[in-house]
């Protein structure tokens, strides 16, 4: 049937799940339904769509699509990566507790300390990586584990199958942000994990013109709680957001091929570079992760970190970019060059972003799809600028 290709390969189910062609005009792409309400049919019944807060036909094309591409039960969008993450978190009650990876973006550091603090959520941010402090973290009030891997912006990479594991064996769920690979590159549920959540504006939509989160269930009670989210909340994501994040999808295998191709070479550059102190990249087989990787992933994604020692170095090279852009996000077409000390993760305390390693030398890339030996000369001119 069109728009549900079973288990066809994932090439062919970004392209197709959840996007049967226009029952009313054969359109192959969906529509944008841009409208605030339907038409019932009578009093009492409706056609399964009454108000677009808490039905839409585009977003739940997308919703469909994202979770084929996961093999989840059921997907939904969000707002933002933020809004999709804060909804995950209303599965934890409050006095209740959540073990979390101990580097993470800034902004869920944000939400957790700064928010959720506010509602008695528990949190212990651990080493993930070690399987030993999480399930010492554990207690019998967790509710969740919350895990990056790899982790923003240090790369750590989390044994997503053991933490999974661990974790049901005491009664907590597991969830996985997975924007950083994208399912092309890892699928985290298929490892145990309960729940996966996206940032769609990454990799996902893929051209750093929309915002939007996503998040992917396995349980039917929890996707009747996200459902229900959507409509007393209303933190949705927009019709034409939805259109664009889909229209993205489609091309997610194709790119993601390019972008990791394409940061396999920036990294093979950095590795042993006299200016770089520290390389931060799954693929290297020298990075501490890189076997787990191997083992849960298909692939190391296109997000490399490196730390020149010093903010000066760093601000030198920030500035001497021509085709990488310094900006916020990533995930993006275009290559990205961020500082996180003063950019992603300055919500975290500096005491605490230095203990984490994450200091005011460290660099961030995402690697975009222009011609690889441009990022390469690009690179290695703003390298030359730095003492």
């Amino acid at each position: 049937m069109k728009g549900d290709p079973g288990q066809k390969s994932f090439a062919t189910r970004a392209i197709h799940a959840g996007q049967a062609p226009d029952p009313t005009t054969g359109a192959v792409t969906v529509p944008i339904y841009q409208t605030s309400t339907y038409e019932y049919v009578e009093a009492g019944r409706h056609t399964g769509y009454e108000y677009a807060r808490v039905q839409n036909p585009t977003r739940r094309a997308l919703e469909r699509n994202v979770a084929s591409l996961e093999e989840g039960l059921d997907g939904h969008a969000f707002a933002s990566g933020m809004a999709a993450i804060a909804s995950v978190m209303t599965l934890v009650p409050a006095d209740q507790h959540v073990v979390a990876s101990r580097t993470v973006y800034g902004g869920t550091y944000r939400l957790f300390e700064q928010v959720l603090d506010r509602y008695r959520l528990r949190v212990s941010w651990v080493d993930t990586t070690d399987l030993d402090a999480v399930a010492g973290a554990i207690v019998p009030e967790t509710r969740l584990v919350f895990l990056e891997s790899p982790t923003n912006p240090l790369m750590d990479v989390t044994d997503i199958a053991a933490v999974a594991e661990i974790a049901h064996r005491r009664g907590a769920l597991v969830c996985v942000d997975n924007t950083f690979l994208s399912p092309y590159l890892q699928q985290p549920l298929r490892h145990g994990a309960d729940l996966v959540v996206h940032s769609t504006t990454k990799f996902l939509n893929g051209h750093s013109d929309s915002i939007g989160g996503i998040v992917i269930t396995t349980r039917e009670q929890d996707a009747q709680w996200f459902a229900f989210l959507q409509k007393s909340v209303g933190a949705i994501l927009s019709p034409f957001d939805s259109f664009l994040t889909l229209r993205g999808t489609k091309t997610l295998a194709v790119r993601m091929d390019r972008h990791e191709a394409n940061a396999r070479a920036v990294a093979a550059l950095l590795e042993g570079h006299p200016k770089v102190r520290r390389l931060f990249y799954p693929g290297l087989a020298s990075h501490p992760g890189h076997d787990v990787q191997r083992r849960q992933a298909t692939g190391y994604g296109a997000m490399i970190a490196f730390d020149l020692g010093t903010l000066e170095a760093a601000t030198t090279l920030l500035n001497g970019f021509e085709v990488f852009t310094l900006a916020e996000s990533l995930g993006g077409v275009e290559s990205l060059v961020s500082h996180p000390a003063t950019m992603t993760h300055a919500a975290i305390p500096e005491d605490q972003r230095r203990a984490l390693g994450v200091g005011p030398g460290l660099v961030r890339l995402s690697v975009g799809i222009e011609d690889a030996g441009d990022l390469l000369a690009d690179l290695e001119h703003a390298l030359s600028r730095v003492a």
